[in-house]
Formats: C-alpha cells, structure tokens, sequence
C-alpha cells in the first residue's frame, strides 16, 4: 500500500505544472486523479483506496451481523428474565395459599412451582368461574406430581385444589401476569 503525505503531492502538481505549460495532461497527473483522500489527510493510491473500501464494506457487514444477533438475544431475553417463583413459600402448595400472591409483581413467562404430596393435593388451571365456585370445568388441565411447574400466560392465571374441601379452605390463587 502507497501512502503519499499532502506535501508529497503538492511537489508533483506544482513539479507537473512547470513542465506541461500546455495544458495537457501527463501520466503524473493521471496518477493524481487515481489517488484519494483519507480523513486524516494522507492520500492513497487506487488500489489501497479500493482495498480500505472492501474493508470497510467487510466491517459494516459484520456489524450487521453482530446487530442481527444482539436483537434476537433481546427478543429471547424475556425467556431468560423469567422469575421462578415456589407457590406458598417454604410450606409449599397447601391450604391459606390464597394470599401468598399479593404483593408479588408477576409476568407473563414466569415459572410457578407447585410442591405437594401428591396423595393429598394436586393442582387444577381453571378459568375464572372455576376458581370462584371451587368447580372444575370440563376440558381443565389437572396436575398430579408434587412437583408442577407452570409458565404463566399473559392475563389473569387461575388454579385450585380439587379435592373436596381444600379449594374451600384457601387453596386456590388467582395471578395476574403482566
């Protein structure tokens, strides 16, 4: 690569000038037209000035890549942000849970963990009806492990209890995911 300093430059125009006092253009001032300027000043031949284009072209093209990527890291992160959160505390799934949410700021993709015996609880989503009448509708999703893990949709998230008795007792949370 040919860098030539301004000063350079300025000799062969100034050197050119004085031997073609016709006008005409010499092979010197044709290599002058093939030369350009970079921000620093200095001039660069044609071959070095299409190289640092190439170059450049090659960097922005990274960056684009490398701004492809983040944006679909920021678009999964909700994932990543999700809060796991146990039902009850350290007493788990039990009776009176119905006031464990408050104060709780949820989102949608949160994880609730339900721990229980499951020879004595289980964990039923229900609708709205469902949860205030203690009934579970036709078609609603029952859990049975002692260990459930539900993701939280967007909106209102209900679920009970649904063995006689234990809904009515305050087994039962309602859960508005934001």
């Amino acid at each position: 690569m040919t860098l030539l300093p301004n000063h350079t430059i300025m000799r062969l125009l100034n050197h050119q000038q004085a031997q073609d006092p016709d006008g005409q253009e010499s092979d010197r001032m044709k290599m002058y037209h093939m030369m350009h300027v970079r921000r620093d000043g200095t001039f660069v031949d044609q071959a070095s000035a299409d190289l640092y284009m190439s170059q450049g072209r090659g960097s922005a093209g990274r960056a684009i890549i490398v701004a492809i990527a983040l944006l679909c890291l920021l678009a999964h992160s909700e994932i990543a942000r999700a809060a796991t959160y146990t039902v009850g505390g350290t007493g788990g799934w039990t009776f009176n849970t119905v006031t464990w949410p408050k104060g709780k700021r949820f989102s949608a993709g949160d994880v609730l963990i339900f721990k229980y015996s499951p020879a004595n609880h289980n964990v039923v989503a229900v609708n709205r009806a469902g949860y205030n009448s203690c009934k579970t509708p036709g078609g609603a999703k029952v859990y049975r492990t002692g260990n459930d893990q539900i993701r939280l949709v967007k909106g209102q998230n209900f679920f009970i209890c649904n063995f006689v008795g234990h809904c009515e007792s305050g087994m039962k949370i309602a859960i508005n995911a934001l």
